[in-house]
């Protein structure tokens, strides 16, 4: 892998759908900006903290606290989808002020990190559900533009392959997240406080690289360009069939995605996993998130975007076909968390990737902001839905719906594939 200048020419448009070939071996090599690995970086010690909460945060709330899967599912939904209020709001900071993605998504870092010692204090449904949507907020801040910093650091053809690298190396914070939460609570008598007090000390280190070692904007057309970065043209973005289209798919299958927690917590039910166990499971998926996410962003790059993000959601049916079986084998919990990891390599920086080449530079931010609201409003309200569902019917009967729902989102995004060609 070699490493290029952030602000390299870029080559020839490439296609929504990924299929623009690179130069021919001799006249290409593959080239990552340090702007995304120096993100990377960021992303990797952030996941340390914020996935040693995550890790705790079920077992915490549903043995620790005593809640019901509806409540736990209403704190989930909050969890992953309150965000979606700000992105919106993250992305038109960044875009306006044609350099402030950096410091924008710093501010979204810095407020996620200042809610950690908070949960220290909390012990009942309300005051976690407001420290949870102050730090979902961070994360609604950071996301859009951390990713258009990505996107316009990267040239059309690697694009795919720079989101890869930088969700390989956010992954790897996930994967020691959890490790580390599962080595303090076992070396600990207050586990829980101290994987909180922990995360927060990790969460600052993040903010300090962030500060010390990631360029302060990225490459922008807002000085030469007619386009504005006005909310009313973030907003009109939609009228562009791709990225409506993009947006659209993007909710329709977050509708049918089950949270992750409620994934760990289906297998703890069905395997009977010990509860000192329970911060493990996530390691799974992250190794297998880890691994995958930069061969399949390369994939994406030369088979098309499209083609792998839809198959990423046939990885996730399996998981789910395979969760309502009656095996109860060994390797049930392995194949489930492999397919999970596999969803997430190929879904979650090949949809960035795909909709970067429907949307202007100057106006980057705003458009990744909209995908990924549409997106996490979807799970936000699966999260509830999942968490009533399993509340009235049972956990079996929630999962056989969301499975029907998947596979039937799935066949109709088909139908929604992107073909224009990208935003110069």
């Amino acid at each position: 892998m070699y490493v290029a200048d952030s602000r390299a020419s870029t080559p020839a448009t490439a296609s929504v759908e990924g299929t623009a070939r690179p130069p021919r071996a001799g006249r290409y090599r593959s080239t990552i900006a340090p702007t995304v690995l120096a993100l990377g970086t960021v992303s990797l010690v952030t996941d340390v903290s914020s996935e040693m909460v995550t890790a705790v945060l079920p077992l915490y709330l549903v043995a620790g606290l005593g809640l019901s899967p509806l409540g736990f599912g209403l704190l989930d939904g909050v969890y992953n989808g309150f965000s979606a209020v700000v992105r919106l709001v993250g992305g038109h900071l960044a875009d306006r002020g044609g350099g402030r993605h950096k410091w924008v998504a710093g501010a979204g870092y810095a407020l996620s990190a200042l809610c950690k010692p908070l949960l220290l204090v909390a012990h009942s449904l309300t005051p976690i559900g407001l420290i949870l949507a102050a730090d979902r907020t961070g994360k609604g801040l950071r996301t859009a533009p951390r990713d258009a910093l990505i996107s316009l650091s990267s040239t059309p053809e690697t694009r795919g392959r720079a989101f890869g690298v930088h969700r390989a190396m956010d992954t790897a914070g996930a994967l020691l997240g959890p490790l580390a939460a599962f080595l303090i609570l076992r070396a600990t008598v207050d586990g829980y406080d101290a994987v909180f007090t922990v995360s927060f000390c990790v969460a600052v280190l993040g903010v300090l690289i962030l500060v010390l070692f990631v360029p302060g904007g990225g490459r922008t057309e807002t000085a030469t360009s007619a386009v504005r970065p006005t909310l009313r043209a973030a907003l009109g973005l939609l009228s562009h069939r791709d990225l409506r289209r993009i947006t659209v798919c993007a909710l329709l299958l977050g509708l049918a995605t089950v949270s992750d927690s409620f994934v760990y917590l289906l297998l703890q039910h069905r395997l009977g996993v010990p509860d000192r166990w329970f911060a493990l499971l996530p390691l799974g998926t992250a190794a297998a998130f880890l691994l995958l996410a930069v061969p399949l962003g390369r994939l994406a790059d030369r088979w098309g975007r499209w083609r792998v993000f839809l198959a990423g959601h046939g990885a996730l049916l399996l998981a789910y076909a395979l969760l309502l079986t009656s095996w109860h084998g060994t390797a049930l919990p392995y194949a489930v968390l492999a397919l999970h990891g596999t969803f997430y390599a190929a879904t979650d920086g090949v949809l960035m990737a795909a909709a970067s080449d429907s949307v202007p530079e100057a106006l980057r931010s705003s458009g990744l902001a909209l995908v990924q609201t549409g997106q996490a409003g979807a799970r936000f309200v699966c999260s509830l839905g999942f968490g009533a569902a399993w509340t009235l019917w049972g956990d079996r009967t929630a999962l056989s719906v969301s499975a029907v729902a998947l596979a039937v989102c799935a066949v109709y995004a088909l139908t929604l594939r992107p073909v224009r060609k990208a935003a110069a």
